[in-house]
């Protein structure tokens, strides 16, 4: 199977925005209704931003102004209240030599994916991130005071009141600088399911923090993640996959290089159709840069050179 991921520089969401999600409206809305026949009004998911979120009102408010008048559109893109959805990922805090670092696979069905690394500047912050439809979204991102975020699956998908955590992500690149301010900003911030954020920044600060809609943040100094939050079967995969990090992180003969290798290995890359690693991303915030990596293809970017392009990845035959 092949998918083809792009590089695109747009300070803000306009025409050609437009034309995408126009194009890509359909499948939209199902990831936003799920089984759900009736959405909330966009009233009330605007009353939510304003509530949880208000600094990313005035641009939901001109995303929906090029949209016109489409009450579903416009519910879709306040991401308040959308359906459950499964994903894997794993990641890890690097803080030894060529650190501070943050290394993640994205494991989720190749259709699905965007494949858009954007870089924008919406409020000012210049932030570079793999972003996700329809509106804002970031799976993981950067920006340019040097925080880094990055998300998983913290457990059973289940939709509960609060945001898809991709626009939780975005909101955090565009008002917080630190661990500290993206810290504090996540205990008030509302998850409809359940899912683990991990930060860094270009001091080596990090935290990872597990959310949910009906439980309180915990905020940990832990430095792997995967999709669990703080108990998991001994016997599950996501506990395989932490316990390859934690051993690789507690070995002293390991390097960012010898890390980033073992996201290319089992059980942490993921060859499944359902759960496909898409990509391993490696961020260095320090230095403004992010490799997106393949087998056999690295494209790097960062804010003093962002290439727009595109390159198409032969994931071969995936496995049922």
């Amino acid at each position: 199977m092949h998918k083809t991921f792009t590089a695109h520089r747009e300070d803000r969401p306009g025409a050609a925005w437009l034309a995408r999600f126009r194009a890509g409206r359909d499948e939209a809305a199902r990831w936003y209704l799920g089984d759900t026949a009736a959405p909330l009004p966009p009233e009330a998911c605007r009353a939510a931003l304003v509530r949880h979120m208000p600094e990313l009102v005035r641009h939901y408010d001109a995303a929906c102004g090029l949209v016109g008048d489409d009450d579903l559109a416009h519910s879709i893109l306040s991401h308040y209240r959308p359906a459950a959805h499964r994903q894997g990922c794993s990641q890890a805090v690097w803080l030894g030599e060529d650190g501070p670092a943050l290394v993640r696979n994205y494991d989720y069905p190749l259709t699905s994916i965007t494949g858009r690394i954007e870089r924008t500047a919406w409020s000012g912050r210049q932030v570079i991130g793999m972003g996700q439809r329809p509106w804002g979204g970031c799976l993981d991102g950067m920006n340019d005071d040097g925080l880094v975020v990055s998300c998983t699956l913290g457990g059973i998908a289940r939709r509960g009141e609060g945001f898809a955590i991709i626009l939780i992500l975005r909101y955090l690149l565009e008002t917080c600088g630190s661990v500290a301010e993206a810290t504090e900003a996540l205990r008030g911030l509302p998850p409809t399911q359940l899912h683990n954020v991990t930060l860094l920044d270009r001091t080596g600060d990090h935290a990872t923090l597990f959310l949910g809609p009906r439980r309180e943040a915990a905020v940990t100094r832990q430095r792997t993640c995967t999709n669990h939050q703080e108990r998991a079967s001994p016997a599950s995969r996501s506990a395989l996959r932490q316990g390859v990090l934690d051993e690789a992180l507690a070995d002293p003969s390991t390097t960012l290089a010898g890390l980033t290798a073992r996201f290319f290995d089992p059980p942490l890359y993921s060859r499944k159709a359902a759960f496909t690693t898409a990509y391993t991303a490696v961020y260095r915030p320090a230095e403004g840069r992010v490799d997106y990596l393949w087998p056999g293809h690295r494209w790097s970017q960062s804010f003093s050179r962002f290439e727009e392009g595109a390159y198409t990845h032969d994931y071969g035959e995936l496995e049922p």
